[in-house]
């Protein structure tokens, strides 16, 4: 993880950058605001900015939104109040650092804003074949494009290639291209000239030139317009770029990993994906069966994220009862490793006494996991397959009935949302529809005086509300 800090170093960030450094961050330091701006325009990319509170957060903010620049901002300061903390988040800032840190605290956040360090954990037959398949063709030049539904674990699955590679010393750098508006995009993978347009102030280096040497992940490529695909043809074909406003071409050399939630070969019938640009990407397919798939998966992968949370939260490490582990292993987990990862978050702070129980497995809207729905009569554990599928369709129908089209939809969507954390992206990827279809729904719903919920990282670690 790339992390800049912003601010006068004194004794307490300093000691906050220490525990960063010592949790694996790469640190560089600026005093001001434009001098971060300016960092990021040269090229100099970070993963998240940690802020004074004292530093005009929402000037720097806007100056990197004006340069294209989208770089998370986590606010910090010495015997800051609720207040500080409150217009700090305001201002634009993600997350608040009360100072002085501490080390678990400082542990959370960065796992939580850029959590590079997820090791490639696997015993189900299934996937370990996608493994050997991935070792086989890690150390060559070939573009790979990882498919696989929502939260299976499709950047580890990158970054274990990079590592892999011939370039495992060089910068791997990631794009979300569902997360960064169309007329941004652009800007963020190719970089712009001075006066290319309103507010480019100076020369930006994209992350095209940031992965020079390396490799560059382009995240949910399905979601990218289809006339910046042109451009991103030619610059795998050609192995060079144009900055927007530029006339000079500028050479490249990385490699290209893309991941997908959806058919592309269906998005390529439907006319909004390239298929020439399909077949350059496509070289290697690796394909993430779902959780469901690999069921040996689960429990090692359980056991896992409770060593990781109880770690990040300062508490002792329980093991996972057999019950529990046969109801993880039985759930479906429609988000993959994502939900299973979340569940066991809130199992290791939920758990009371020597295991984690059945109890203390929760679903998003606190329900334990083996909760009947919707407070129908429950179905019995031992019950068969045509019980339990009867006992599920009385409950959905009984639950829809006297809804109209659109009510559904609005309860799908804010249903998935919570399920999701908060997450627009995977709950846009989840629904199977775009991020700005989604952000225009919930804009929507905010207008009528629903409650939306809130990213789950929205929340500060120091319990200030986002």
């Amino acid at each position: 993880m790339r992390l800049l800090v912003v601010g006068r170093l004194s004794g307490q960030l300093a000691t906050a950058v220490k525990m960063a450094m010592a949790h694996g961050a790469k640190v560089q330091h600026v005093e001001r605001g434009d001098q971060a701006t300016e960092q990021l325009r040269r090229g100099q990319g970070a993963d998240l900015l940690m802020v004074d509170y004292r530093v005009d957060i929402a000037a720097l903010i806007t100056a990197n939104e004006n340069e294209r620049i989208h770089v998370p901002v986590v606010a910090c300061g010495v015997d800051a109040d609720a207040s500080d903390a409150a217009n700090a988040i305001r201002a634009g800032a993600k997350e608040f650092i009360p100072l002085p840190p501490e080390a678990d605290l400082i542990a959370a956040v960065l796992s939580a804003v850029a959590d590079d360090e997820r090791p490639m954990i696997s015993a189900d037959p299934s996937m370990k074949h996608v493994i050997q398949l991935a070792d086989q063709v890690a150390r060559s030049e070939a573009s790979i494009l990882i498919t696989g539904e929502s939260g299976v674990g499709k950047e580890v699955m990158a970054r274990y290639l990079h590592a892999g590679s011939k370039r495992a010393e060089r910068p791997f750098i990631s794009v979300n291209c569902a997360a960064i508006p169309d007329n941004l995009l652009e800007s963020e993978l190719f970089g712009h000239e001075k006066g290319a347009f309103t507010g480019a102030m100076a020369r930006r280096i994209g992350k095209f030139e940031e992965a020079d040497g390396g490799t560059l992940l382009l995240d949910e490529i399905s979601e990218m317009d289809v006339r910046l695909q042109a451009k991103l043809l030619r610059a795998i074909q050609e192995r060079v770029i144009d900055r927007v406003g530029g006339t000079k071409p500028v050479p490249v050399n990385i490699r290209i990993i893309a991941t997908s939630n959806r058919d592309l070969a269906k998005s390529v019938a439907e006319g909004s994906f390239r298929e020439d640009l399909l077949y350059r990407l496509n070289v290697v397919n690796l394909r993430l069966p779902a959780l469901r798939e690999r069921p040996g998966d689960i429990a090692v992968l359980a056991d896992h994220f409770v060593k990781k949370y109880a770690a990040a939260n300062g508490v002792p490490v329980r093991p996972i009862s057999q019950d529990a582990k046969r109801a993880l292993t039985t759930h479906r987990w429609n988000g993959n490793v994502r939900e299973l990862e979340n569940a066991m978050h809130r199992a290791v702070l939920l758990a009371v006494g020597p295991e984690i129980d059945v109890e203390a497995i929760r679903l998003p809207d606190g329900q334990p996991l083996t909760a009947g729905a919707m407070g129908a009569a429950p179905v019995a554990h031992d019950a068969g397959p045509a019980a339990r599928a009867a006992h599920a369709a009385d409950v959905i129908s009984r639950a829809h009935v006297g809804q109209t089209v659109a009510q559904m939809e609005k309860t799908l969507i804010l249903d998935t949302l919570s399920h999701c954390l908060g997450n627009r992206t995977h709950a846009a990827n989840i629904l199977g529809i775009s991020i700005r279809t989604l952000r225009n729904k919930l804009n929507e719903y905010a207008d009528e005086g629903t409650s939306i919920p809130a990213p789950q990282s929205g929340v500060a670690a120091s319990g200030y509300a986002a």
